[in-house]
């Protein structure tokens, strides 16, 4: 796992632990024990009586003696069941460790003989010996827990309940109807991979960022040596190529400026089987790691950064810069799901309308649906910068159904070849996501397209 960046997933809310809802009806219930024993008792005196044996009543008084002693002091009250989860000011990322407990209070004065709990959990949090019920005592007034520590695996928002508790008491012959509370979310955010573009963006129309504008203005980078001007501050001057030429020159410098980036994810469909954070990563895995990775970057280099769902939804998160803008994008890229809806995408949502002319556009996708194609070149088309990542995991193959499967395959990456040859043909750069410097290569190219003289 890599270091944890200056930059990253914003802390868990550290709300109270919910309590169980309310149980309808008596909370407390006879159990098998004390109908065995009013049987065995009542049983005994009849036939005591019925015999006229003294010592059937006798050996009947034990039993009632004790039933009456452990009932004369009922529980009144339900006992209170929560769940705890230990985030301790930090962050949760894939392959880190979860520490959550289950705490049983009793706000009754009996106490408790025992207590069974037990929880659910998502697949996603490998927590230890989850699955199996757990005994434990809870005096008066007292509280008792359970502590479950194990590993987030995946990404995304995950369950840790809903747990349930059942309770005896008075010796055994009273138990609590079971106590279930409700599930807690638990959020694992994506491990961001390495990730580093060192090329210029195409183009640039902020007032602030690292990014050299095309522009002329004040600035740190230096466009060349013009005559001097009225307006022109005196610290400008150019003092070697003035006393050269014997006329005043300055020395005329680019705007610092930032740039856009839109991160458009393709949530058409979905290939491959995650295998979590050690394991095999399918095409959302890739697709949302290398969202974070990249909007990490460009927004620790003071860069706008938007997000945009292409799918039935059309989900979207506005640009903006910072630290602020980091964190919201991880806690939208929790929420990305394949889109299982058969509604078409709007492509005038993905088109002209929505996307700004200077912004780069980085599309991730695994390039499985043909309207993906057609979104990327009508993109192009309308003179946005469009890099296309390619997230569909490398060897992937499809489980083997019959023995045409294996020349299905082939014929279909045939299609998806020429797919690809078509969208370079129309000016779309196609690269497959390597983490560090996966987009340098592109990058320059797009960006010596932008500097270029364009037709009128």
């Amino acid at each position: 796992m890599t270091d944890t960046p200056p930059l990253r997933t914003a802390v868990p809310p550290s709300g109270s632990m919910a309590a169980g809802p309310a149980v309808e009806g008596p909370a407390w219930v006879p159990t098998r024990a004390l109908g065995r024993t009013v049987l065995l008792t009542g049983l005994l005196l009849v036939l005591g009586v019925a015999l006229g044996r003294v010592d059937l009543v006798l050996l009947a008084a034990p039993f009632a003696v004790g039933a009456a002693i452990g009932l004369r002091r009922m529980p009144r009250s339900a006992p209170e069941v929560a769940i705890e989860f230990d985030d301790d000011g930090t962050i949760l990322v894939e392959g880190g460790s979860v520490t959550a407990g289950l705490t049983v209070t009793n706000p009754d004065v009996i106490p408790y003989d025992l207590v069974v709990v037990r929880t659910r959990t998502s697949p996603w949090l490998t927590l230890e010996d989850s699955d199996r019920p757990y005994g434990i005592t809870v005096e008066t007034d007292g509280w008792a827990s359970v502590e479950l520590s194990g590993e987030a695996l995946r990404w995304g928002r995950h369950d840790l309940g809903p747990a349930a508790a059942r309770v005896a008491a008075c010796g055994g012959l009273l138990a609590c109807r079971p106590v279930v509370t409700p599930a807690r979310g638990v959020r694992v955010y994506p491990e961001t991979e390495p990730f580093a573009a060192t090329e210029a963006m195409p183009a640039a129309a902020g007032l602030v960022g690292n990014h050299r504008s095309r522009r002329p203005g004040e600035g740190g980078e230096l466009a060349g040596v013009r005559p001097f001007a009225p307006g022109d501050r005196l610290r400008r001057i150019d003092w070697r190529v003035s006393l050269r030429t014997r006329d005043l020159h300055v020395a005329a410098t680019l705007s610092d400026r930032d740039a856009e980036v839109l991160l458009l994810l393709d949530v058409l469909s979905e290939a491959g089987a995650s295998g979590g954070v050690r394991g095999s990563a399918s095409v959302l895995d890739t697709t949302v790691r290398a969202a974070a990775a990249i909007a990490e970057h460009y927004l620790k280099r003071g860069d706008r950064v938007s997000l945009l769902e292409y799918g039935s939804s059309g989900r979207r998160l506005r640009p903006a810069t910072g630290r602020r803008q980091y964190l919201t994008v991880l806690e939208w890229l929790l929420d990305v799901r394949a889109d299982d809806s058969d509604r078409v995408p709007d492509n005038h949502v993905f088109g002209v309308q929505h996307v700004s002319s200077d912004a780069l556009v980085v599309v991730l996708t695994p390039l499985v649906d043909p309207r993906a194609a057609d979104m990327l070149a009508g993109l192009t088309q309308s003179g946005r910068y469009t890099v296309a990542v390619d997230t569909l995991p490398a060897g992937l193959t499809p489980p083997r159904r019959s023995p045409w499967t294996p020349l299905a395959t082939r014929v279909w990456r045939i299609e998806r070849e020429n797919v690809l040859g078509r969208l370079r043909e129309h000016g779309v750069p196609v690269v497959e996501w390597a983490g560090a410097g996966s987009l340098d290569l592109v990058l320059r190219d797009v960006a010596r397209l932008a500097s270029a003289p364009r037709g009128r």
